[in-house]
């Protein structure tokens, strides 16, 4: 159960984080305006939180983990909203990273 909620955990993050983020994009880049950039900064307030909540109590580790999660959501983000088309290198990218989310998690102590 501690590994699926903080699979749960790492996806909401990124949800926020990444949306966040994007809707920050949005409101200054694309002229959407100060509502877009409001709802951002909430959104990524939201994540700090979110980030807390991990089961794991070491900062250093959720954070870099989560770095991981970040780079693959982020394709993924852009893939669904944008309609990006990640090559092959994003995607081995990507999967890398997720490798390393999971040695640092979920590796034996």
């Amino acid at each position: 159960m501690t590994f699926l909620r903080s699979v749960l955990l790492f996806a909401l993050a990124a949800l926020t984080e990444i949306g966040g983020a994007w809707l920050v994009w949005q409101g200054v880049r694309e002229h959407r305006g100060w509502l877009w950039i409001g709802g951002g900064v909430l959104a990524l307030g939201v994540y700090g939180f979110v980030a807390t909540l991990q089961p794991d109590a070491n900062f250093g580790r959720v954070l870099a983990a989560y770095g991981g999660v970040f780079v693959a959501g982020s394709l993924a983000w852009g893939m669904v909203v944008d309609g990006f088309r990640p090559d092959r290198w994003d995607v081995i990218g990507a999967l890398i990273c997720l490798a390393g989310v999971a040695v640092i998690m979920y590796g034996p102590r």
